[in-house]
């Protein structure tokens, strides 16, 4: 009788804490996507290779496949939006999207208004691009000085409490480049990833990154944030997992012409299969 007893008293707090999930997981979210068939993801149209605007003008990209792959899994079609570093949490908050993969930090503020899934999926250090003929050749040349920044970007008051840079902060990417060149700015302070691409675009050749990068950190995706542990978010959690154990996200590097980096190569190591 008392381990009959023990048996239906663990049972019963099975059941309760099933239903104390369900109850916390209305996965509202997920199941609007199910129903309408289509994801609608905020990406980037600015940070080329990972989101950016084709000559058609369609966003294309690193994270825009990454988007696709997790569409074509859920057996839904995609719909891009563009987002801005100063709005993509907002976005997700707000529910005009519904998934976000957008070149963002995971940082632990963040992670307090939106889903961050884990593992992450990419990263990137802290740099600057700025002119040959200037100079600089120590994080220390900044103090003082203008230095051009992107709305929204943690990295803009970092540089700025640790070095003394004036920050000049532009809401896109175009628009604090082009600051750089007409000289309002001695430096352009951003991720090396990005900073990476313009150098090796033809675009830049007057210019260099002539800074050890810091402050690496990782990108995360996120959902909606009371979806991070449900259907949603452990969803997104294995397709990241799969894509990093699988190499995929080695492939996209290289398909899209970006440096390849340590850090998806120790993940695919980290996530190997044993079998293998």
């Amino acid at each position: 009788m008392k381990k009959i007893a023990l048996t239906a008293a663990t049972a019963a707090l099975m059941l309760s804490t099933t239903s104390v999930y369900a109850a916390e997981c209305t996965n509202d979210t997920w199941n609007k996507v199910m129903k309408r068939g289509k994801v609608v993801v905020g990406v980037k149209a600015d940070y080329k290779p990972w989101g950016y605007r084709d000559s058609d003008g369609n966003i294309v990209g690193m994270e825009i496949d990454m988007a696709q792959m997790a569409a074509d899994a859920m057996g839904v079609e995609m719909e891009v939006v563009a987002v801005q570093s100063s709005n993509r949490m907002q976005f997700l908050e707000n529910g005009k999207i519904d998934l976000m993969i957008a070149t963002m930090s995971d940082r632990p503020d963040r992670r307090k208004i939106v889903g961050i899934t884990q593992p992450n999926y990419y990263t990137s250090g802290t740099n600057v691009m700025s002119p040959k003929a200037v100079g600089v050749s120590k994080w220390e040349d900044l103090n003082g000085k203008p230095v051009c920044g992107k709305q929204g970007a943690f990295y803009n008051k970092v540089v700025s409490e640790r070095y003394g840079a004036e920050i000049i902060a532009f809401t896109g990417n175009a628009e604090a480049k082009q600051a750089l060149r007409d000289k309002k700015c001695i430096a352009w302070v951003y991720d090396d990833s990005s900073i990476m691409s313009d150098l090796s675009s033809g675009n830049y050749d007057d210019y260099e990154m002539p800074l050890n990068s810091e402050d690496d950190n990782p990108w995360g995706l996120a959902v909606p944030l009371a979806e991070k542990d449900c259907i949603f978010g452990n969803f997104m959690s294995g397709l990241t997992f799969n894509m990093h154990q699988s190499g995929k996200m080695i492939e996209l590097e290289k398909k899209w012409g970006i440096q390849p980096t340590q850090y998806l190569v120790d993940q695919k190591s980290r996530f190997s299969d044993w079998i293998e």
